[in-house]
């Protein structure tokens, strides 16, 4: 199924209607709002309704991002979640903007930049446009709770300026089509990796990406990066983990799939839970592949969504809202959470529809 945006807008239908000016623009708003499942943000009405502005020619994109900016400043703004809304409205606008611009350089310093205009005034505790000082770990629910060894902070601008040149000076004259794809996924593979950031590494990686792809002359889909962001943090994090003891190594075939929709129009399927490093202990047959623990990162809200719906899929928003003592807003943010991990789908329509547990 394929999942709708809180404002119902058919970015799809711009695209195919064929008019210059507003399939570019759909394309870059489609991408924008869709990488901010990375972190499982999602943005509010208002963003899409400021969007649908952009794309109709009723406002320009640098007026669009401030008019977040100016939302977000207004003390009548007082929802649930309103932090996560912020960063996702903010940070989708600031996408838009910048693959709009026809400008790029191809560098570790055009890295820094897109970080630092993507999260300008957005991160409290990092600075935005500057490398991380700081080694890190993250848990991964694809490696069950194992991390990634990510690149040394001492290390950071060496190891760029060595992957950089190294691809820089790459002859590709020679090569397929799908041996170029084959290529530039070990690329994007090494520079996530680095995790130049401390915060917002995936979402300025992808953004990097898009500008690289098309300064080749790569002609970008935007269905993966819309629906299935989540799926290439995963990928990433498959292209660079190995556990010998377990028999796991380095997989790029995952994060191959996903360039390969996004560059030759294939269509390939993207499913999560097949990266998972446990996927094969399950798959002796088609019961155990269904019954894989997917214990992917859920709050509390979304638990209780969860278990509800087990109850009753037929649950409206206002019910939901009710019985959970909450707004509609927040049972509407946190059901789209779930349908981007995959764990829910809505079958039918919104009225008379219901909701299936995966």
């Amino acid at each position: 199924m394929t999942n709708k945006n809180p404002f119902e807008i058919d970015f799809d239908s711009y695209i195919r209607q064929g008019e210059p000016c507003k399939k570019e623009k759909s394309i870059a708003w489609a991408i924008a709002t869709g990488l901010q499942q990375v972190d499982g943000l999602t943005p509010s009405n208002y963003l899409y309704e400021t969007a649908k502005r952009n794309i109709e020619g009723e406002i320009s994109i640098a007026e669009a991002k401030n008019l977040i900016d100016s939302y977000y400043e207004s003390k009548s703004v007082s929802t649930e979640n309103v932090e996560d809304t912020e960063e996702a409205d903010k940070v989708s606008a600031r996408i838009t903007e910048i693959l709009s611009e026809k400008s790029f350089t191809f560098s570790p310093n055009q890295l820094l930049l897109i970080h630092k205009k993507l999260f300008y005034g957005v991160f409290n505790k990092i600075q935005a446009g500057k490398f991380r000082d700081y080694n890190i770990t993250k848990k991964e629910w694809v490696l069950n709770g194992d991390t990634v060894l990510y690149g040394d902070a001492d290390l950071i601008s060496r190891t760029l300026e060595y992957d950089f040149n190294t691809e820089k000076n790459f002859d590709y004259s020679e090569l397929s089509k799908e041996e170029i794809v084959k290529h530039l996924t070990r690329f994007i593979a090494n520079i996530w990796q680095v995790h130049p950031f401390g915060e917002g590494n995936t979402r300025t990686t992808a953004v990097f990406t898009i500008k690289y792809f098309r300064s080749l002359g790569f002609k970008i889909n935007n269905e993966p990066f819309e629906k299935y962001s989540w799926y290439f943090r995963n990928a990433l994090v498959r292209a660079n983990y190995t556990n010998i003891q377990k028999n796991i190594y380095m997989n790029t075939e995952f994060l191959e799939r996903f360039f390969r929709n996004l560059l030759l129009d294939e269509h390939n399927e993207l499913k999560n839970r097949y990266m998972h490093i446990q996927y094969e202990a399950y798959s002796k047959n088609l019961e155990e592949k269904q019954n894989l623990p997917v214990n992917l990162p859920v709050n509390k809200k979304m638990t209780e969504l969860l278990n509800l719906l087990k109850e009753n899929p037929f649950y409206t928003y206002d019910e939901l809202a009710k019985i959970m003592n909450c707004t509609r807003e927040t049972v509407r943010v946190n059901l789209r959470k779930l349908e981007t991990r995959d764990l829910i789908c809505r079958i039918g329509s919104d009225k008379n529809g219901h909701w299936e547990i995966k």
